[in-house]
């Protein structure tokens, strides 16, 4: 019978059927309509989400419908699967009016709306499309954003999922918009009045490409292939062409020609560069050819184009762009265009929609014409000057648009094929069959066929190969993208399912032809068609064979029936019932069929298989049969399982078992055990009744048939076997033994392939054993793969299954008989006759290091077999590798059919390699296992003894882990700390933690006030760690504070009036104000980076309050009452310093966005300054480079001179060292000298002039730039200008000069490249001692022609203005240099004549300069510090005492030059070991500071008042500043001392400077709350000069020797150091012990250092690794050698470091000795048993839940477990043998060993299986590990899994058990050696797990060796040996198999 008639006489049914209606428009009711006008006028488009509908509104896709029923469209996806546990589900994006609406359902969840918009004009389209964003890093990957793009006339709005919005203007009207993998594609409307456009005009382009809603709209080009000629690229401007479809993978796009009627394919791709420059090139080819008469040719071409006489091999007529002439600029065709030109105008006007806004005009233009005239003549064609266009408009588009895409031809439609009109694809779609070949289908619905293209991608391109054309008949089609199928709607309104090109079966959909009038019924015709309701129960299957029994129904008969049904559907039923009229919208396997009566109703076309199994089997099948045999048997089980009533899920094996038997030739009724299986299924009718006809109904005929069944008979003999638990009471062998042998069918479809499929089966199964979860699985599969074996007589295999599963194999007996001539017909693979795959026994062997050959594997279906026996190879057997380069050692992939097993020879000598060090192979195959997708729940389902080596190397791993392990490796390892840590979450910043915040704050202050300080965002928590033992904290946030008013205790004396008493008061306020103003430059350092603001809120600045309050009564004292005199603009500066304190809390990782910066602007105009100095701090907290240039500009031009200040540093700080050019022309505008001599003067102040000229410095940084060196180097000695310019203030732009130029030059040295002509060193030295001013060179000569009127210098340098900024110059340019000759010019002078020369300042400055430039020889001691000093000061200060003094020696002079020299030294010290806390260093400093200190408070002796109060404050003040840079950010309790005692001397000589350097001592010692300290790199030293400047201002407006903002540079030099570890368990901060190892250096040798974290860490560079020690926390290790990135990483996101407490240990928080630890207690319990381990104190140990549970149920013994005791003391003692030792994964490991001994001491084993894994382990364990030197052994391997005492209690119980057995049994094993057949009785069970244990081989194979005259047991020995029978084995042997002897009694051990 033929094929195709099975095939068309099959059916089945589809699922239930579900009205359908989208969802979207129940949803657009419900939109308000009435309001939507005003609404509209309310708010902006961008605005209007789903706030208003426009549902009532008429829209129109095309045209206005008459019905003014709008005209809606919806299309239906799957939703786009995220790596989440999400259910699949379906999106539907509905367009209707001014609407559209995205919704999701799933099947357990209704429908909601995601997201609806409305626009103000109809929607033409609505689609999704994904845009790339490419990354700035080429290692990333790109990001895709999904997004809903809505068309509508003028534009395209694009909605991204991630919130951002883009509005795209249209610049010519759209057709269609397209999806495509790169973007979106436009398909320009073709207005049909452009027939009468000027000759001249080219066609315009039709297909243009979008690739990101920001990117410009460019036309698409395509490479046409001719005949004879290679590709040419042009633009795609053919008018005919029109888009059908496109797919985004592969990316093709699919063109239909509506003047030659042909479909076209195209592969869509990006252009290359050199096709985009072939496009730049093209238009100055011509040359030669640009005369008069190329005009002529010009036309020509044109003309023949449209002619379509063009490339006859191209469907694309467009103009190629090379070989074309330009038409020359000839005044014959400029005469026409001075008239105005008619057709330029036409094709203007008609470009635009009337909606267009004007701006867009000019894109408009450019799009009509530029695109194809590159050339300046073209456009003195179109748009001469005095034609209505504006010429100017069209200048600055010349160039031509470059294309983004190029599309490729791939495939046409063969010409002559289809030559009538209209054969457009109405619908186009991409499909796969069942065997994965793909087609490119689409419905060509006037012929009513669906064309199907096949398609592969070839090898060596990404290219694609169309092959063959099949026509389908069919009305309608749609693919099934789930099931790898398409449902076809064929002419008669049937539905037909196919896969790929094949026909499947007919679709029956239950319920779609019931509603039918009834009396219909009576026509006299055998009603074959209509499925009544009576009728509709009695359901059909497809028949398979059935020679015994035919259907009295005739066979003929069916077969015209099919003639009658298509007459009789298409007569009398089509105005009864609704037919099908058309398919859409196929999501997965679900379709919506539309009905005549426009109704929709949704099905789902049922699975191919739903079992894991059948699915598994069917993979196997589909891979060892050819193509079009597989696809066979696919269709034939898609049919027989999916028939209609077909069966429930679990009869689905038997199902598939007898379909496949059936298949291959067997007659399942005849065989018991799969005529069992039709017993199982009562409810079915018989798997095989008969063919069921098209769309057949019953009759009496077949109640008759089925009532003479076979399937009756059975059922009537077992009356109850439905009911559940009755089963077992089927006799199994219910035939006659003596019954007739059976034979098998040799014509069955599959019976050639049977041993192949016998093979891949068996392969399955193999893989099958080694899923816990597929168990059952496997046992189903033995039933079938044993009669197979029996019938192929392969006796090993049958052997295998009787080990594997002794009790259930013992009952099969009957074989069938295969003749010899028919196993002549069968093809018997190579791969049967080797030796029989048993994984078990491979791995086995690898453990036992035998030779081991290569396992046969399913590529993609036995993939677990493939994962496991590499990682044995990997790290059992050593090869490093098995997983690369030696796959095929240990794997043969089954398509090798040619080859047999690997050479024995070359895996001989491999395995002699010495073994590499685990470590590194356990690393190896974690990474390798997670690269391979395996997790840590695949592992669990691996069985216990195949996964303890990986479970071993996981262990190791788990020890000693890489820092820089992926989050996938960590969670294998089951290291959640590094899981967490390679995930990159920062310290959680919304949920304070609770438990740790100890209620710090001091009981005085209330909540109100608390908010207002600004420093209440540092991290509690972390604090409180570091500095447990005190309040300091408090204590900073006290002497900090500046928004509470101050007391001012003055006492009332009688004799004062009170007028008199109050100017007191408020001079006394006055006096504390210089310290409150003084505040915020401290606190700024104090809260550095600590908050990240709320995106919606402004930021927090706390107020400056200069009020105060005076005791006892509490009265209000107030600057402001008019009694004293207060300076003007007191307050400026420190408002701005209050600003920048505010916005420094703001960390770098936050989220600012520059409307954010811009929304912080105060309303108050007294508020600027603040934001002035935000701004600035958002600069140096990288923030600024977010507000966009228009803001700055905006600021820029409002002219408040703070702002200018703040903007210009904050800016350039944020661009550190970048040279950005837009950057350098905003501060050029500030720096007279930057600009050209002839440029206007403009007036800029002259401290914005000082911020500018520090801010080229750091834009600059270190790049040796050579024209702002020499700029800066002239602005160092800037003299005063003629007209009082330049005069006020001349040092602070000195110095700012100076500190530039050195930062343009940082530590360049004497290597400046380029400037040995500008004499930098001598230039600067010159500034600095002093001499003839040199005369400008450069541009700016002219400026100083004439000096100034008022300051006479003459032509000398004044050094008191220059000198600072030179030292400070030299000092940068040879920083770190140790250039000893440069150092030596700034040695302190050593004649007191010199000295009376110099400023004492000024030699601070130069011992600060001459030792930085000496770094390495600063030393943190007071012999260096003193060696400073010249001879001739020490001396004197000696001799002082003794009166001895001679009379030229000026003492003042001496004394002061003695403490600045000390001052710069401690400087140098600071700054050397700045942020290191060296005890040296700091003992040393401390000890200068405590004799400063001592000088200003003992005012008894003479010495305070000779240097002056002055001098002794500047120099204590310096001396404080550098030891708080050595102890910055450690909150050093002495300096903090030193801090506060300074604080409260508000008297005297301490102004407003002074209290700003004490408080940026105390900021700088407790940096950014203890989380940050300072940097020693070349950059931080830099910023920290510009900041520290020993000079501090004199009052709070005092800007003349140093510009105040630059106090905040500091910043720029702190980095974060804190290492903070986080328990991953609670998220909270704890404490742990770390090893921290430094590198060696030329003063230390590589040391360790034990820390308590949390730490501070030393410069990254010094570091070589950080370990975090045992034995409380898991270990983990920072190896710096590698590089510092990781760390770098952790310390930037908070310094956090996730560690994992170990099981049993509590933080040392609660437990600081380690007392309390619950291992601890067992040394001094008495009792030795294990049972004092209770099982509530699990919690203690382990916070995993199934632990906990495990605990409460099984290991406490309750009132029913009284007989179980010994089972609890076991569970109790596994549980605590799992916690301590910390692999809670071991426990199921442990409980399924004792169930295996259990077992066999109960000698009731159904299967070896565990048997199997208890060998495993025993063979591992054996092996001393994996390691084979002993002392390893030890250290890692098992020692660590099971215990060593575990291991010999399994192994001597197993024996035992055996041993017993062997000793009542031994005949039985004996009949087994010999061959014999077993007797019925005995227990052949343990025989079964005898054999396994042991390893001995099967009785084939041992058979085969000759035991003939091996008298002697070595003889004996050496043969066995050769199968690999272990010793212990034998000797077990010996007394059965060696005749002499008689030692059978005793067993050896």
């Amino acid at each position: 019978m033929s094929n195709v008639y099975e095939e068309r006489s099959t059916m089945i049914a589809a699922g239930e059927l579900q009205s359908f209606v989208p969802f979207g428009r129940e949803h657009c009711k419900n939109h308000p309509n009435a309001v939507n006008l005003q609404l509209r006028q309310l708010q902006p488009a961008s605005e209007l989400w789903s706030s208003d509908g426009a549902a009532g509104l008429v829209g129109s896709l095309q045209e206005v419908s008459l019905q003014e029923r709008e005209k809606e469209y919806w299309q239906l996806r799957k939703g786009p699967t995220v790596a989440t546990d999400e259910a699949e589900y379906e999106e539907e994006l509905y367009v209707a009016g001014h609407m559209v609406i995205w919704s999701r359902g799933t099947k357990s969840q209704a429908s909601y709306v995601y997201k609806a918009f409305t626009v103000d004009s109809p929607v033409q389209q609505a689609l999704w499309c994904n845009f790339t964003v490419p990354q700035s890093h080429k290692d990333k990957k790109e990001k895709v954003e999904q997004s809903v793009c809505i068309v509508q006339s003028t534009c395209v709005n694009v909605h991204t999922v991630s919130g951002k919005d883009f509005i795209s203007p249209l610049p010519f009207q759209v057709s269609t918009l397209w999806p495509t993998t790169f973007g979106l594609l436009f398909e320009r409307k073709n207005i049909i009045s452009d027939a009468p456009m000027s000759p001249t005009r080219e066609p315009l382009p039709t297909l243009f490409s979008m690739l990101h809603p920001l990117d410009e709209i460019a036309p698409v080009v395509c490479k046409t292939t001719g005949l004879f000629e290679t590709g040419r690229l042009q633009y795609v401007s053919d008018s005919a062409l029109r888009v059908l479809f496109s797919c985004e993978e592969p990316s093709i796009i699919m063109t239909y020609d509506t003047l030659q009627c042909s479909h076209t394919v195209w592969a869509l791709r990006k252009v290359t560069p050199e096709e985009q420059s072939t496009l730049l090139k093209w238009p100055g080819q011509d040359g030669p050819a640009q005369t008069p008469t190329a005009a002529a040719t010009f036309l020509g071409a044109h003309l023949r184009n449209v002619t379509r006489l063009d490339s006859p091999g191209s469907p694309l007529h467009c103009h190629a762009l090379h070989n074309q002439s330009r038409v020359p600029s000839s005044p014959s065709l400029h005469s026409r265009a001075h008239s105005p030109n008619i057709s330029n105008m036409a094709a203007l006007s008609r470009a635009h929609s009337p909606g267009i806004a004007a701006p867009s005009f000019t894109g408009a233009q450019r799009f009509n014409m530029s695109c194809h005239s590159p050339s300046p003549r073209a456009h003195s064609l179109l748009a001469s000057p005095n034609s209505t266009l504006n010429d100017t408009a069209l200048l600055p588009e010349m160039e031509p648009i470059l294309p983004d895409l190029c599309i490729e031809q791939l495939w046409s439609e063969s010409a002559a094929a289809y030559r009538e009109k209209s054969c457009q694809a109405s619908k186009v779609f991409i499909t796969s069959d069942l065997c994965e070949s793909r087609y490119l289908c689409f419905l060509v619905e006037s012929h009513q066929q669906l064309r199907c293209v096949k398609f592969l991608e070839s090898n060596e391109t990404s290219q694609l190969i169309f092959t063959s054309v099949t026509s389908i008949p069919a009305k309608d089609a749609v693919p099934l993208e789930g099931i790898d199928a398409l449902l076809v709607l064929e002419s008669n309104g049937s539905l037909v399912l196919y896969t790929g090109i094949t026909r499947v079966s007919k679709v029956f959909v239950p319920g779609l032809l019931l509603n039918l009038p009834n009396h219909l019924t009576h026509l006299n015709t055998p009603l074959e068609n209509v499925s009544t309701p009576a009728k509709a129960t009695v359901q059909h299957m497809s028949r398979l064979e059935e020679p015994d029994m035919p259907s009295p129904v005739s066979e003929v008969r069916s077969s015209v029936q099919h003639n009658e049904s298509s007459w009789l559907e298409d007569s009398t039923f089509q105005p009864a019932a609704p037919h099908i009229q058309a398919l859409r919208d196929p999501v997965s396997n679900r379709v919506t069929m539309e009905l005549s009566n426009s109704s929709m109703l949704r099905i789902t076309i049922p699975e191919v298989a739903t079992s894991e199994l059948v699915k598994r089997c069917l993979q196997a099948i589909r891979f060892i049969l050819p193509k079009d045999m597989a696809m066979k048997v696919l269709v034939k089980w898609y049919n027989i399982y999916n028939a209609p009533g077909g069966p429930s899920m679990h009869q689905e094996w038997n199902l598939f078992v007898t379909c496949f038997m059936t298949l291959m030739g067997y007659n399942t009724e005849r065989l018991a055990w799969t005529r069992n299986l039709h017993i199982e299924v009562p409810l079915s009718p018989v798997i095989a009744p008969k063919k069921a006809r098209p769309a057949d109904t019953g009759s009496d005929e077949d109640w008759a048939y089925l009532c003479a069944s076979d399937y009756h008979c059975q059922v009537l003999a077992q009356p109850a076997v439905g009911v559940p638990g009755l089963q077992e009471a089927v006799p199994i062998a219910s035939m006659e033994e003596g019954g007739p042998v059976v034979g098998l069918e040799p014509s069955a479809l599959l019976f050639p392939h049977i041993p192949a499929l016998f093979y891949v089966l068996h392969l399955l199964y193999e893989d099958l054993k080694l899923d816990e979860l597929q168990r059952g699985g496997a046992r189903s599969l033995i039933g079938l793969l044993q009669q197979l074996a029996r019938d192929l007589q392969l006796e090993e295999y049958i052997d295998l299954y009787w080990r594997d599963y002794p009790s259930f194999i013992k009952t099969f007996k009957e074989a069938c008989v295969i003749d010899q001539a028919q196993l002549e017909q069968v093809s018997w693979p190579m791969y049967l006759n080797g030796e029989v795959p048993c994984v078990f026994s491979w791995l086995s062997s690898c453990l036992r290091g035998q030779e081991v050959p290569p396992f046969p594997y399913l590529p993609g279906i036995c993939e677990r077999t493939k994962l496991l026996v590499l990682s044995y190879a990997l790290y059992v057997v050593g090869d490093e590798n098995a997983v690369s380069t030696n796959v095929s050692k240990y794997l043969t992939r089954l398509t090798d059919k040619k080859k047999g097993f690997g050479e024995p020879a070359l895996r001989r000598q491999s395995s002699v390699k010495p073994c590499a060090p685990s470590g590194c192979l356990a690393e190896k195959l974690v990474v390798w296992l997670t690269s391979a997708g395996f997790l840590s729940n695949d592992l669990e389902s691996v069985p216990f003894g195949v996964a303890l080596p990986i479970r071993d190397a996981i262990t190791q791993c788990r020890e000693h882990p890489c820092s820089d392990w992926s989050e996938e490796v960590c969670a294998l390892i089951g290291r959640e700390d590094l899981t967490k840590q390679a995930h990159k979450v920062s310290l959680a910043k919304g949920k304070p933690m609770v438990g740790l915040n100890i209620p710090l704050e001091p009981p005085v202050t209330s909540e109100a006030d608390e908010e207002e300080d600004g420093m209440v965002d540092l991290h509690p928590e972390v604090t409180g760690l570091i500095w447990n033992q005190d309040l300091r904290v408090q204590e900073v946030r006290r002497l900090l504070q500046s928004s509470r008013p101050v007391r001012v205790n003055v006492p009332h004396l009688p004799e004062v009036s009170d007028h008199e008493y109050i100017e007191e008061k408020e001079n006394k306020l006055l006096q504390l104000c210089q310290r409150t103003m003084a505040l915020p430059v401290g606190r700024g350092l104090f809260t550095l980076f600590s908050y990240h603001p709320v995106p919606t809120e402004p930021l927090p600045v706390p107020k400056l309050n200069l009020t105060g309050r005076a005791p006892p009564r509490n009265t209000m004292v107030d600057l402001n009452s008019g009694n004293i005199d207060v300076p003007p603009n007191m307050t400026s500066w420190p408002s701005f310093h209050n600003g920048v304190a505010a916005g420094l809390k703001i960390a770098p990782a936050s989220q600012v966005e520059s409307a954010w910066i811009a929304y912080n602007k105060p309303k108050s105009a007294e508020l600027a300054n603040e934001y002035a100095g935000f701004l600035m701090a958002l600069g140096l907290n990288g923030h600024l480079t977010k507000l966009a240039t228009l803001n700055i500009h905006d600021y820029l031009t409002k002219g408040h001179e703070m702002t200018s200040i703040g903007l210009l540093l904050g800016v350039s700080a944020a661009k550190l060292g970048t040279m950005d050019m837009s950057i350098t022309r905003l501060l050029s505008i500030h720096i007279p000298a930057l600009l050209p001599p002839t440029s206007t003067e403009l007036d800029v102040p002259h401290s914005v002039q000082v911020a500018a000229v520090v801010a080229i410095g750091l834009v600059y940084q270190g790049t040796g730039h050579r024209h702002n060196a020499e700029v800066l180097l002239a602005e160092i000695g800037r003299p005063p200008g003629p007209e009082m310019e330049y005069c006020t203030d001349r040092e602070s732009y000195s110095l700012a000069a100076g500190l530039a130029l050195g930062m343009v030059c940082l530590g360049h040295g004497s290597n400046l490249i380029g400037m040995t002509d500008l004499n930098v060193p001598e230039q600067l030295y010159q500034y600095m001692v002093g001499g003839h001013r040199r005369s400008h060179a450069g541009m700016n000569r002219e400026k100083h022609k004439s000096p100034s009127y008022q300051i006479k210098e003459g032509d000398t340098i004044n050094v008191d203005v220059t000198c600072p900024g030179a030292t400070l110059a030299l000092a940068m340019i040879y920083l770190k240099t140790n250039n000893r000759s440069i150092a030596d010019w700034l040695k302190a002078p050593d004649t007191m004549f010199l000295l009376d020369f110099i400023k004492p300042e000024f030699l601070l400055l130069r011992t600060l300069a001459r030792c930085i430039i000496m770094w390495d020889e600063i030393l943190p001691n007071q012999e260096w510090l003193t060696s400073n000093v010249p001879q001739i000061i020490k001396d004197s200060i000696g001799l002082q005492e003794e009166a001895l003094v001679s009379e030229d020696l000026n003492m003042e002079t001496l004394i002061q030059a003695h403490d600045y020299i000390i001052a710069g030294a401690c400087m140098a010290v600071g700054f050397r070991f700045a942020g290191s806390a060296n005890s040296d260093a700091f003992e040393c400093l401390y000890k200068f500071a405590r004799n400063f200190m001592q000088s200003l408070t003992t005012t008894t002796s003479s010495t305070a008042t000779v240097p002056g109060q002055y001098n002794l404050q500047t120099c204590l003040s310096m001396v404080l500043l550098a030891t708080s840079m050595v102890m910055a950010g450690s909150g050093d309790l002495k300096v903090l001392q030193l801090c506060r005692f300074l604080h409260k001397r508000t008297f005297g000589e301490m102004n407003y400077g002074f209290h700003m350097a004490h408080h940026m001592a105390l900021g700088l010692l407790f940096l950014g709350g203890g989380r940050y300290t300072l940097s020693t790199s070349n950059s931080a030293i830099a910023a920290l000069l510009c900041a520290l400047y020993p000079h501090f201002p004199a009052h709070s407006t005092d800007n003349r020797y140093h510009l105040q903002a630059l106090r905040h540079l500091c910043v720029l030099a702190a980095e974060p150091r804190l290492l903070v570890p986080v328990d991953v368990d609670t998220l909270k901060p704890c404490y742990a012990l770390l090893d921290v190892t430094y590198k060696a250096t030329q003063w230390y040798e590589e040391t360790t250092v034990e820390l308590m974290a949390p730490t501070m860490l030393s410069e990254l560079h010094l570091l070589k690794q950080i370990k975090v020690k045992g034995p409380r926390y898991w270990e983990l290790n920072i190896d710096l050698s590698k590089g510092t990135q990781h760390l770098k990483s952790i310390l930037s996101r908070d310094g956090i470091l996730y560690v994992k407490l170990r099981a049993g240990h509590l933080p040392y928080k609660d437990d600081p000795r380690g007392w309390k630890s619950l291992l601890a207690p067992s040394v001094n319990n008495r009792n030795p048993e294990v049972r004092t381990f209770k099982p509530e104190a699990i919690s203690t140990f382990t916070s995993d839940a199934a632990l906990v549970s495990f605990a409460e149920y099984f290991c406490k013994a309750s009132e029913n477990m009284k007989h179980k005791q010994e089972t609890v003391a076991l569970f109790s003692a596994i549980l605590y043998e799992c916690v301590t030792q910390e692999n809670p994964e071991m426990l199921p490991t442990h409980i399924s060993i004792d169930q295996v001994m259990k077992a066999l001491e109960r000698a009731d084993v159904s299967e070896t299986f565990g048997l199997w894994q208890m060998k495993l382990v025993l063979e591992l364990c054996e092996r001393g590990g994996l390691q084979q030197k002993p002392q390893e052994a030890c250290r890692h391997g098992c020692g660590q899994l099971l215990r060593s005492e575990l291991l010999p209690v399994m192994k001597s119980s197993a024996d035992r058990a055996l041993d017993c057995w062997l000793r009542d049994n031994s005949h039985v094993l004996q009949a087994y050696v010999s061959g014999q057949p077993l007797s019925e009785d005995a227990n052949i069970s343990m025989l079964a797990c005898f054999l396994v244990y042991h390893s001995i081989p099967s009785s084939k194979r041992m058979a085969t060796i000759d035991l003939e005259g091996s008298s002697s047991f070595p003889m004996f020995l050496l043969k066995f040996s050769q199968l690999g029978v272990p010793v212990r084995a034998l000797l077990r042997l010996r007394p059965l198999l060696l005749p002499t002897g008689g030692c059978a009694a005793e067993l050896p051990r």
